[in-house]
C-alpha cells in the first residue's frame, strides 16, 4: 500500500519546451492546515531521498512539528515516486525521459499546493542538499508566497566544481558494460556499486575518515561503509533515475527561466523571504564560500556555517546531534 498521495498534473510544458506527458507528483502531508493558512511548511526531497527520509527532519516537540504545522513533503521528479524514467511509459521511459530543471519541479509543486491543497502562503521552505536548492528556487520563483527559507548544505546555483564531482560519479555508473546507453535489460549492478563507492568519498570529509568516525555510525571499517553505499544504490535506485536527477542538479541555477534571464545577482536580490543559510564548512561540494557569495545579494539573510567532520552528511538524521539542535534553533527563529 502506498504511504503517499499522488497529484496528476496532466501534460506539463517544461522549461526546455518539451512536454512531460501525464506528469505526476508524489507527496505526503502531515498535520492540518490552520484557519489562517499560515502554518505551511514545504519539504522538498534531496538527491537520494523520498518523503519517507524527510521524516527525520521533524517530529513532535521539534521545530517543525506536525501537531502545529501543515507539512507538505514533495518528491522530486526522477526519484522513482514522482514521474521518473523508471515509471514513465514509452516514449518517455528510461533514457528517453526529458530533462527536468528545478524550475520545472517548483512550477509543478506550486500547482500542487495551490490547486490541490488550497495553500496561499508558505511559512517556510527548507531542506538538505538538493532539497535546499529547491528552497532557493521557491524563494525566487514565488517570492510573494514564501515567508522564509532555510537551505542547509545547498546552493542557489551548482558550482563548476560541484558539476565536475557529479561527472565523476556519473562516469563510474555508465562505464558498466550492461549500461547500454540506458536501455539496460537488467540493472547495471557494477555501475551502481561503483557509483556508491565513489560517492562515499565525497559525502564525508577527510577528518571523518582520519578520525574513523564511521565507527560511530555502525561500521567497523571504511570498507564496510563503502559496501553499505554500494548496496544502498543497487537495492534502492534505478540508474536512469539517478542520472535524471544528476542532470537536474547540474543545471540548478535560480536565475534560469523567463523572469531573471540568467541574471544570478538579480535572482538572489529578488528573494523576499527571510533566509538563513546553513552550510557545513567541511562539505566537499556544497561549499560555504558559495553561500557567502549568495548572502551578499539576498536582502534579508543570515549565514550560519556549521563545523562538522561529517561533511555533507552532517544533515543526515542521526549523524550529528549538534547540527540537528542548531537546525531546529534556526527554524524556530524563522517561524517566530
Amino acid at each position: 500500500m502506498m504511504d503517499y498521495d499522488q497529484f496528476d498534473l496532466g501534460d506539463i510544458k517544461l522549461l526546455s519546451g518539451k512536454i512531460l506527458k501525464s506528469a505526476k507528483l508524489a507527496y505526503r502531508t502531515y498535520g492540518v492546515l490552520n484557519k489562517n493558512s499560515d502554518n505551511v511548511i514545504v519539504l522538498p526531497t534531496f538527491y537520494t531521498g523520498t518523503h519517507k527520509r524527510n521524516e527525520g527532519f521533524f517530529g513532535s516537540g521539534r521545530a517543525i512539528d506536525p501537531n502545529k504545522h501543515f507539512i507538505v513533503s514533495i518528491n522530486m521528479f526522477g526519484n522513482g515516486l514522482s514521474s521518473s524514467p523508471s515509471n514513465s511509459s514509452a516514449p518517455q521511459d528510461g533514457p528517453r525521459f526529458p530533462n527536468v530543471t528545478l524550475w520545472d519541479n517548483i512550477n509543478c509543486q506550486h500547482k500542487l499546493l495551490t490547486q490541490q491543497l488550497n495553500v496561499k502562503k508558505i511559512a517556510l521552505v527548507t531542506g538538505w542538499s538538493m532539497a535546499g536548492c529547491q528552497a532557493y528556487q521557491w524563494g525566487t520563483q514565488f517570492p510573494d508566497m514564501v515567508k522564509s527559507i532555510l537551505p542547509f548544505c545547498a546552493s542557489a546555483k551548482t558550482s563548476k566544481h560541484n558539476h565536475v564531482f557529479l561527472e565523476g560519479v556519473k562516469a563510474a555508473l555508465v562505464a558498466d558494460k550492461n549500461w547500454n546507453k540506458g536501455d539496460y535489460k537488467s540493472p547495471p549492478v557494477s555501475g551502481l556499486k561503483a557509483f556508491g563507492r565513489v560517492y562515499a568519498g565525497w559525502a564525508f570529509s577527510q577528518d571523518f575518515f582520519r578520525e574513523e568516525l564511521y565507527k560511530k555510525i555502525g561500521f567497523k571499517t571504511a570498507e564496510d561503509l563503502l559496501k553499505n553505499w554500494e548496496d544502498d544504490h543497487v537495492n534502492n535506485w534505478d540508474a536512469n533515475n539517478l542520472l535524471t536527477k544528476i542532470n537536474t542538479w547540474q543545471t540548478a541555477d535560480i536565475s534560469i527561466g523567463p523572469v531573471y534571464n540568467n541574471n544570478f545577482k538579480k535572482a538572489l536580490s529578488s528573494i523576499k523571504a527571510k533566509a538563513i543559510l546553513m552550510p557545513c564548512n567541511q562539505d566537499l561540494y556544497f561549499r560555504t564560500k558559495d553561500n557567502e557569495i549568495e548572502s551578499n545579494y539576498i536582502p534579508n539573510v543570515s549565514l550560519r556555517p556549521y563545523d562538522s567532520p561529517f561533511g555533507h552528511c552532517v544533515a543526515n538524521p542521526g549523524n550529528d546531534k549538534g547540527f540537528e539542535l542548531e537546525l531546529d534553533k534556526n527554524i524556530n527563529e524563522l517561524l517566530k
